[in-house]
Protein backbone atom coordinates (compact mmCIF):
# COMPACT_ATOMS: atom_id res chain seq x y z
CA UNK A 1 0.00 0.00 0.00
CA UNK A 2 1.23 3.40 -0.69
CA UNK A 3 1.97 5.83 1.82
CA UNK A 4 0.24 9.06 2.31
CA UNK A 5 0.92 11.79 -1.22
CA UNK A 6 -0.02 14.75 0.45
CA UNK A 7 2.69 16.67 2.67
CA UNK A 8 1.35 16.71 6.17
CA UNK A 9 2.88 20.55 6.08
CA UNK A 10 -0.31 21.94 3.68
CA UNK A 11 -3.06 20.59 5.52
CA UNK A 12 -3.99 24.00 7.43
CA UNK A 13 -3.81 25.54 3.48
CA UNK A 14 -6.37 22.60 2.09
CA UNK A 15 -8.93 23.28 5.05
CA UNK A 16 -8.19 27.24 4.59
CA UNK A 17 -9.35 26.36 0.88
CA UNK A 18 -12.35 24.24 1.83
CA UNK A 19 -13.40 26.67 4.48
CA UNK A 20 -13.12 29.63 1.80
CA UNK A 21 -15.51 27.35 0.01
CA UNK A 22 -17.63 26.96 2.75
CA UNK A 23 -18.21 30.53 3.03
CA UNK A 24 -16.40 30.83 6.61
CA UNK A 25 -16.07 34.58 7.19
CA UNK A 26 -14.81 37.09 9.74
CA UNK A 27 -16.35 36.67 13.05
CA UNK A 28 -18.26 33.26 12.77
CA UNK A 29 -18.20 30.57 14.72
CA UNK A 30 -16.76 27.40 13.92
CA UNK A 31 -17.92 24.20 15.72
CA UNK A 32 -16.03 20.74 15.30
CA UNK A 33 -17.86 17.90 16.24
CA UNK A 34 -15.06 14.84 17.14
CA UNK A 35 -14.84 12.08 18.83
CA UNK A 36 -11.80 9.38 19.75
CA UNK A 37 -11.38 8.09 16.78
CA UNK A 38 -11.02 11.84 14.96
CA UNK A 39 -7.61 12.63 13.53
CA UNK A 40 -6.21 15.48 15.33
CA UNK A 41 -4.41 16.34 12.08
CA UNK A 42 -7.71 17.74 11.30
CA UNK A 43 -8.49 19.44 14.08
CA UNK A 44 -5.36 21.28 14.12
CA UNK A 45 -5.94 21.95 10.29
CA UNK A 46 -9.44 23.43 11.03
CA UNK A 47 -8.34 25.68 13.75
CA UNK A 48 -5.68 26.79 11.66
CA UNK A 49 -8.18 27.52 8.67
CA UNK A 50 -10.37 29.33 11.20
CA UNK A 51 -8.05 31.52 12.29
CA UNK A 52 -6.80 32.23 9.41
CA UNK A 53 -10.07 33.65 8.32
CA UNK A 54 -11.08 35.44 10.96
CA UNK A 55 -13.54 33.24 12.60
CA UNK A 56 -14.02 31.58 16.17
CA UNK A 57 -13.64 27.84 16.48
CA UNK A 58 -13.73 25.10 18.87
CA UNK A 59 -14.16 21.74 19.82
CA UNK A 60 -16.39 19.29 21.08
CA UNK A 61 -15.63 15.71 22.12
CA UNK A 62 -18.40 13.05 22.34
CA UNK A 63 -17.81 9.89 24.22
CA UNK A 64 -19.45 7.45 21.51
CA UNK A 65 -17.43 6.73 17.83
CA UNK A 66 -20.18 6.56 14.99
CA UNK A 67 -21.22 3.23 13.70
CA UNK A 68 -19.76 3.34 10.70
CA UNK A 69 -22.33 0.70 9.61
CA UNK A 70 -25.09 2.12 10.32
CA UNK A 71 -27.16 5.44 9.46
CA UNK A 72 -28.92 7.59 11.63
CA UNK A 73 -26.94 6.83 14.65
CA UNK A 74 -27.00 9.88 17.25
CA UNK A 75 -23.41 10.24 18.55
CA UNK A 76 -24.34 13.53 19.88
CA UNK A 77 -26.90 11.80 22.74
CA UNK A 78 -29.11 13.74 25.47
CA UNK A 79 -25.79 15.75 26.88
CA UNK A 80 -27.31 18.51 28.72
CA UNK A 81 -26.37 21.91 26.61
CA UNK A 82 -24.72 19.87 23.70
CA UNK A 83 -27.58 20.58 20.86
CA UNK A 84 -27.66 23.97 22.50
CA UNK A 85 -24.32 24.84 21.54
CA UNK A 86 -24.51 23.39 18.21
CA UNK A 87 -27.49 25.01 16.95
CA UNK A 88 -25.56 28.31 17.94
CA UNK A 89 -22.85 27.49 15.54
CA UNK A 90 -22.41 29.29 11.81
CA UNK A 91 -20.41 26.04 10.54
CA UNK A 92 -20.44 22.59 12.81
CA UNK A 93 -17.80 20.56 11.38
CA UNK A 94 -18.76 16.70 11.92
CA UNK A 95 -15.50 14.33 11.21
CA UNK A 96 -18.33 11.39 10.63
CA UNK A 97 -20.96 10.78 8.12
CA UNK A 98 -24.46 12.36 10.00
CA UNK A 99 -26.33 11.71 7.74
CA UNK A 100 -30.20 10.99 9.19
CA UNK A 101 -29.51 11.84 12.04
CA UNK A 102 -31.61 14.49 14.34
CA UNK A 103 -29.04 17.14 15.60
CA UNK A 104 -27.99 18.25 11.97
CA UNK A 105 -31.30 18.48 11.33
CA UNK A 106 -31.82 21.20 14.21
CA UNK A 107 -28.84 22.72 13.25
CA UNK A 108 -29.96 23.33 9.78
CA UNK A 109 -33.12 24.39 11.12
CA UNK A 110 -31.58 27.08 13.24
CA UNK A 111 -29.66 28.17 9.91
CA UNK A 112 -26.50 26.68 10.73
CA UNK A 113 -24.67 24.98 8.29
CA UNK A 114 -23.34 21.65 8.38
CA UNK A 115 -20.01 20.12 6.57
CA UNK A 116 -19.14 16.53 7.15
CA UNK A 117 -15.77 15.54 7.18
CA UNK A 118 -14.78 11.28 7.12
CA UNK A 119 -11.45 10.69 4.41
CA UNK A 120 -8.59 10.20 4.16
CA UNK A 121 -6.48 13.91 3.42
CA UNK A 122 -5.18 12.31 -0.30
CA UNK A 123 -9.06 11.97 -0.84
CA UNK A 124 -10.21 15.57 0.48
CA UNK A 125 -7.18 16.90 -1.82
CA UNK A 126 -8.17 15.05 -4.87
CA UNK A 127 -11.97 15.94 -4.53
CA UNK A 128 -11.64 19.19 -3.33
CA UNK A 129 -14.67 20.35 -5.16
CA UNK A 130 -13.33 22.13 -8.88
CA UNK A 131 -14.79 24.50 -10.91
CA UNK A 132 -18.09 22.92 -12.47
CA UNK A 133 -19.00 20.88 -10.41
CA UNK A 134 -21.64 23.18 -8.52
CA UNK A 135 -23.51 24.25 -11.25
CA UNK A 136 -23.45 20.68 -13.10
CA UNK A 137 -24.94 18.83 -9.85
CA UNK A 138 -27.50 21.87 -9.31
CA UNK A 139 -28.37 21.27 -12.86
CA UNK A 140 -28.80 17.44 -12.67
CA UNK A 141 -30.80 17.79 -9.29
CA UNK A 142 -32.98 20.18 -11.56
CA UNK A 143 -33.97 17.89 -14.17
CA UNK A 144 -34.37 15.35 -12.01
CA UNK A 145 -36.63 17.41 -9.47
CA UNK A 146 -38.65 17.98 -12.70
CA UNK A 147 -39.00 14.17 -13.53
CA UNK A 148 -41.93 12.32 -12.74
CA UNK A 149 -40.91 8.58 -14.39
CA UNK A 150 -37.65 7.44 -13.80
CA UNK A 151 -36.30 4.40 -15.37
CA UNK A 152 -32.79 2.81 -14.82
CA UNK A 153 -31.65 -0.16 -17.18
CA UNK A 154 -28.60 -2.37 -17.66
CA UNK A 155 -27.47 -4.49 -19.72
CA UNK A 156 -26.88 -6.61 -16.42
CA UNK A 157 -30.38 -6.91 -16.61
CA UNK A 158 -31.89 -4.29 -14.49
CA UNK A 159 -34.86 -2.41 -15.40
CA UNK A 160 -36.35 -0.70 -12.65
CA UNK A 161 -39.21 2.23 -12.53
CA UNK A 162 -40.59 4.55 -10.36
CA UNK A 163 -42.44 8.38 -10.07
CA UNK A 164 -41.32 10.76 -7.78
CA UNK A 165 -42.38 13.96 -6.51
CA UNK A 166 -43.19 13.61 -2.40
CA UNK A 167 -39.21 13.96 -1.67
CA UNK A 168 -37.42 16.70 -2.62
CA UNK A 169 -33.72 16.02 -4.53
CA UNK A 170 -30.34 16.45 -2.22
CA UNK A 171 -27.26 18.30 -3.90
CA UNK A 172 -24.38 17.59 -2.75
CA UNK A 173 -21.46 19.13 -4.54
CA UNK A 174 -18.81 19.35 -1.58
CA UNK A 175 -19.20 22.51 0.38
CA UNK A 176 -22.15 24.39 2.86
CA UNK A 177 -21.85 27.68 1.76
CA UNK A 178 -25.13 28.77 2.30
CA UNK A 179 -27.70 28.88 5.94
CA UNK A 180 -29.31 25.76 6.85
CA UNK A 181 -26.95 23.51 4.07
CA UNK A 182 -25.45 20.09 4.40
CA UNK A 183 -22.71 18.51 2.67
CA UNK A 184 -19.66 16.42 3.18
CA UNK A 185 -16.72 16.92 1.45
CA UNK A 186 -15.51 15.11 -1.64
CA UNK A 187 -19.22 14.97 -2.37
CA UNK A 188 -20.89 15.61 -6.45
CA UNK A 189 -23.76 13.86 -6.53
CA UNK A 190 -27.57 14.04 -6.21
CA UNK A 191 -29.96 11.51 -4.58
CA UNK A 192 -34.14 11.67 -4.45
CA UNK A 193 -35.89 9.22 -2.76
CA UNK A 194 -39.35 7.36 -4.89
CA UNK A 195 -42.66 8.14 -4.36
CA UNK A 196 -43.60 5.54 -1.72
CA UNK A 197 -44.66 2.06 -3.17
CA UNK A 198 -43.95 3.42 -6.66
CA UNK A 199 -40.95 1.47 -7.27
CA UNK A 200 -41.12 -2.12 -9.28
CA UNK A 201 -38.90 -4.36 -11.64
CA UNK A 202 -35.45 -5.74 -11.40
CA UNK A 203 -32.17 -4.65 -10.42
CA UNK A 204 -28.82 -6.60 -11.02
CA UNK A 205 -25.66 -6.03 -9.30
CA UNK A 206 -23.29 -7.18 -11.21
CA UNK A 207 -19.26 -7.66 -10.47
CA UNK A 208 -17.38 -4.43 -10.36
CA UNK A 209 -20.22 -2.61 -8.81
CA UNK A 210 -20.02 -1.72 -4.99
CA UNK A 211 -21.43 -2.09 -1.65
CA UNK A 212 -20.24 1.38 0.47
CA UNK A 213 -22.67 0.34 3.52
CA UNK A 214 -22.47 -2.08 5.44
CA UNK A 215 -19.43 -3.68 3.49
CA UNK A 216 -16.26 -1.55 1.85
CA UNK A 217 -15.94 -4.35 -1.09
CA UNK A 218 -17.10 -5.13 -4.52
CA UNK A 219 -19.96 -7.15 -6.06
CA UNK A 220 -18.40 -10.25 -7.08
CA UNK A 221 -20.96 -12.30 -8.02
CA UNK A 222 -24.76 -11.06 -9.57
CA UNK A 223 -27.12 -10.38 -6.91
CA UNK A 224 -30.92 -10.19 -9.02
CA UNK A 225 -33.55 -7.92 -6.47
CA UNK A 226 -36.65 -8.14 -7.82
CA UNK A 227 -39.05 -5.66 -6.58
CA UNK A 228 -42.40 -4.72 -6.28
CA UNK A 229 -44.73 -2.16 -4.50
CA UNK A 230 -41.61 -0.13 -3.32
CA UNK A 231 -40.10 -2.95 -1.56
CA UNK A 232 -37.54 -6.07 -2.67
CA UNK A 233 -39.43 -8.89 -2.33
CA UNK A 234 -36.89 -11.55 -3.78
CA UNK A 235 -32.99 -11.56 -3.81
CA UNK A 236 -31.32 -13.97 -5.95
CA UNK A 237 -27.53 -15.08 -6.26
CA UNK A 238 -24.98 -16.63 -3.97
CA UNK A 239 -22.32 -15.42 -1.68
CA UNK A 240 -23.07 -11.80 -2.21
CA UNK A 241 -26.71 -12.24 -1.89
CA UNK A 242 -26.34 -14.43 1.20
CA UNK A 243 -24.86 -11.51 2.85
CA UNK A 244 -27.24 -9.09 1.46
CA UNK A 245 -30.33 -10.42 3.08
CA UNK A 246 -28.62 -11.47 6.68
CA UNK A 247 -27.73 -7.88 6.75
CA UNK A 248 -31.30 -6.60 6.24
CA UNK A 249 -32.57 -9.45 8.24
CA UNK A 250 -30.55 -8.82 11.13
CA UNK A 251 -31.91 -5.11 10.94
CA UNK A 252 -35.63 -6.28 11.13
CA UNK A 253 -37.48 -5.04 13.77
CA UNK A 254 -39.70 -7.75 13.91
CA UNK A 255 -39.95 -11.10 11.51
CA UNK A 256 -42.04 -9.53 9.74
CA UNK A 257 -40.71 -5.52 9.08
CA UNK A 258 -40.10 -5.06 5.85
CA UNK A 259 -38.48 -1.85 6.39
CA UNK A 260 -35.09 -2.75 5.53
CA UNK A 261 -36.14 -3.88 1.92
CA UNK A 262 -37.71 -0.91 0.94
CA UNK A 263 -36.08 1.16 -1.89
CA UNK A 264 -34.39 4.08 -0.43
CA UNK A 265 -32.41 6.82 -2.29
CA UNK A 266 -31.41 6.91 -6.35
CA UNK A 267 -29.08 9.17 -7.78
CA UNK A 268 -25.47 9.25 -9.72
CA UNK A 269 -22.43 10.84 -9.57
CA UNK A 270 -20.92 13.38 -11.60
CA UNK A 271 -17.51 14.19 -9.64
CA UNK A 272 -14.55 13.87 -12.27
CA UNK A 273 -11.98 13.48 -9.84
CA UNK A 274 -13.39 10.43 -8.25
CA UNK A 275 -12.85 7.02 -9.83
CA UNK A 276 -14.40 3.67 -9.92
CA UNK A 277 -11.27 2.08 -9.79
CA UNK A 278 -10.01 3.11 -6.20
CA UNK A 279 -11.71 -0.15 -4.74
CA UNK A 280 -8.79 -1.96 -6.46
CA UNK A 281 -6.64 0.36 -4.98
CA UNK A 282 -7.35 0.18 -1.73
CA UNK A 283 -9.98 -2.55 -1.04
CA UNK A 284 -12.14 -2.43 1.91
CA UNK A 285 -10.37 0.86 3.61
CA UNK A 286 -13.31 3.06 4.28
CA UNK A 287 -11.26 6.25 4.67
CA UNK A 288 -10.60 5.88 0.70
CA UNK A 289 -14.19 4.89 -0.52
CA UNK A 290 -16.55 6.39 1.91
CA UNK A 291 -17.06 9.47 -0.31
CA UNK A 292 -15.61 8.83 -3.68
CA UNK A 293 -17.38 5.52 -4.66
CA UNK A 294 -20.82 7.51 -4.19
CA UNK A 295 -19.41 10.58 -6.21
CA UNK A 296 -17.54 9.14 -9.03
CA UNK A 297 -19.62 10.65 -12.45
CA UNK A 298 -21.59 8.11 -14.19
CA UNK A 299 -22.24 5.51 -10.93
CA UNK A 300 -25.84 5.04 -10.28
CA UNK A 301 -26.41 4.75 -6.49
CA UNK A 302 -29.05 2.30 -5.93
CA UNK A 303 -30.01 2.04 -2.19
CA UNK A 304 -32.16 0.09 0.72
CA UNK A 305 -33.99 1.30 4.28
CA UNK A 306 -34.89 4.94 5.57
CA UNK A 307 -36.13 7.81 3.99
CA UNK A 308 -36.18 10.05 7.34
CA UNK A 309 -33.62 12.24 5.53
CA UNK A 310 -36.22 14.23 3.34
CA UNK A 311 -39.28 14.09 5.45
CA UNK A 312 -39.88 10.56 5.34
CA UNK A 313 -41.12 7.79 8.08
CA UNK A 314 -38.49 4.64 7.75
CA UNK A 315 -35.74 4.96 10.09
CA UNK A 316 -34.64 1.53 9.55
CA UNK A 317 -30.86 1.08 10.39
CA UNK A 318 -31.30 -1.37 7.37
CA UNK A 319 -29.02 -0.02 4.96
CA UNK A 320 -27.10 -0.93 2.13
CA UNK A 321 -25.41 2.17 -0.46
CA UNK A 322 -24.77 0.23 -3.82
CA UNK A 323 -22.85 2.04 -6.77
CA UNK A 324 -23.05 0.68 -9.88
CA UNK A 325 -21.83 0.73 -12.60
CA UNK A 326 -22.53 0.99 -16.68
CA UNK A 327 -26.16 2.13 -16.19
CA UNK A 328 -28.94 3.78 -18.40
CA UNK A 329 -31.14 6.71 -16.65
CA UNK A 330 -34.05 7.33 -18.30
CA UNK A 331 -36.05 10.81 -17.07
CA UNK A 332 -39.64 11.02 -18.72
CA UNK A 333 -38.33 8.76 -21.02
CA UNK A 334 -35.77 11.09 -22.10
CA UNK A 335 -32.11 9.85 -21.48
CA UNK A 336 -29.65 11.30 -19.52
CA UNK A 337 -26.93 8.63 -19.15
CA UNK A 338 -26.01 5.64 -21.39
CA UNK A 339 -24.04 3.15 -19.88
CA UNK A 340 -22.41 5.43 -16.87
CA UNK A 341 -22.06 8.45 -19.80
CA UNK A 342 -23.66 11.58 -19.83
CA UNK A 343 -25.52 12.60 -22.44
CA UNK A 344 -26.25 16.04 -21.40
CA UNK A 345 -23.04 17.86 -21.79
CA UNK A 346 -23.98 19.94 -18.79
CA UNK A 347 -23.58 16.89 -16.26
CA UNK A 348 -19.98 16.46 -17.21
CA UNK A 349 -17.42 18.63 -15.47
CA UNK A 350 -13.63 18.32 -16.32
CA UNK A 351 -11.46 16.96 -13.90
CA UNK A 352 -7.70 17.54 -13.19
Amino acid sequence: MAGQAINPASMPGLFRRQFDLCNVKQGETVILLTDFNTRRDYVQACFAAASDLGAHAYEIGVSRSPDWARIGVDVVGEAKGMKDALVQGDLIVAFHPPNFSNWQKQVRAAGGRVLSIADSPDVLARLLSPPGLKPAVLHAAERWGNAKELRLLSDAGTDLRWTRGEFKVKAQYGFAEEPGRFDAWGAGHITNFPDEGSANGTVVLKPGDMWILPYIKAIENPVTLTVKEGFIRKVEGGLDAKAFTDWLDRNKRTETDLDPYAVSHLGFGLHPNAHWDQIMRYGNNYEELHISARSFAGNFLFSTGPNTDMGGKRDTKGHIDAPMCDCTVLLDGETVMVKGRFVDPKLVVKGT
